[in-house]
């Protein structure tokens, strides 16, 4: 049997109420985690933990003790950070695992961007990071060790032209999961990140325009080596893999989910 060992385990997945945060809630839900989902749109928030909670449910067993619990929060902000982890761990007395995947994809050239585009993005892809991480820490030093998950994107290890300001940023946060990695290793609290490809989201339906989505996702697929784009669920299940007991010998390293498109590894 593959047991992740994940039953049980405190778990907080920042943009977590749509695409891939939504997928991975998901993911560890059914693996009977407690689970925390963190977002801006409060209302959307709590209907989608409610889903998920109810899935996991029916799943699982009606005795399942898993829980799916949304607390509204915007992640670049310093004192939403604060309430946020003080509500977990006034919730469920500990933290294992922080999954920082909060980030919307903005690309554009140097002369197109201003300083407040540039500040906003490092705020919500380092900066959060940065901060949820020092936060979660001392939980995890006192729970015997924990994983730490940053979303990052191939960009980051070889950025392309007019990918500014997130290949940056990204950048930044490879350059974090591998300072902290090597930090807490000796108390078993394990950081990588996964650097994410081509993948379905409503992210890029939305940017379809007349196409319908399979059409826009076959036009991508023509640029992936495997010749398909990625699942949500191939990211989800990635994700429960690193936290788990099964990978507790992988630290400090970027995993390229891309179906072969970075070309370096």
């Amino acid at each position: 049997m593959f047991d992740l060992g994940l039953d049980n385990k405190v778990v907080l997945i920042t943009g977590g109420s749509d695409g891939l945060g939504r997928a991975t809630a998901e993911r560890f839900a059914l693996e009977g985690a407690k689970v925390v989902i963190c977002a801006r749109r409060s209302e959307h928030l709590f209907q989608v933990a409610n889903e998920i909670r109810q899935q996991s449910i029916e799943y699982l067993d009606a005795k399942s003790k898993t829980d799916v619990v949304g607390y509204p929060a915007d992640v670049t902000k310093p004192e939403d950070c604060t309430n946020l982890i003080s509500s977990i761990l006034s919730k469920f007395g500990g933290i294992d695992f922080l999954i920082n995947n909060a980030g919307i994809s903005a690309a554009m050239g140097l002369e197109k961007l201003n300083e407040t585009e540039w500040l906003y993005d490092f705020q919500l892809k380092v900066m959060s990071a940065v901060r949820l991480s020092k936060l979660v820490v001392p939980s995890m030093r006192l729970r015997g060790g924990g994983c730490i998950i940053n979303a990052s994107i191939g960009g980051g290890k070889a950025p392309t032209a007019k990918s500014l300001p997130t290949s940056v940023m990204r950048s930044a946060g490879l350059n974090l999961t591998k300072s902290l990695a090597n930090e807490f290793a000796s108390e078993q609290i394990r950081v990588n990140a996964i650097c994410i490809g081509l993948i379905k989201s409503m992210q890029w339906e939305r940017r379809a325009g007349n196409k319908k989505p399979q059409e826009l996702y076959d036009d991508m697929a023509e640029r992936i080596p495997l010749g398909r784009v990625g699942e949500a669920e191939e990211y989800a299940d990635l994700v429960a893999f690193l936290c788990s007991k099964r990978a507790r010998y992988i630290t400090g390293t970027a995993i390229n989910l891309d179906g072969g498109l970075c070309p370096v590894i």
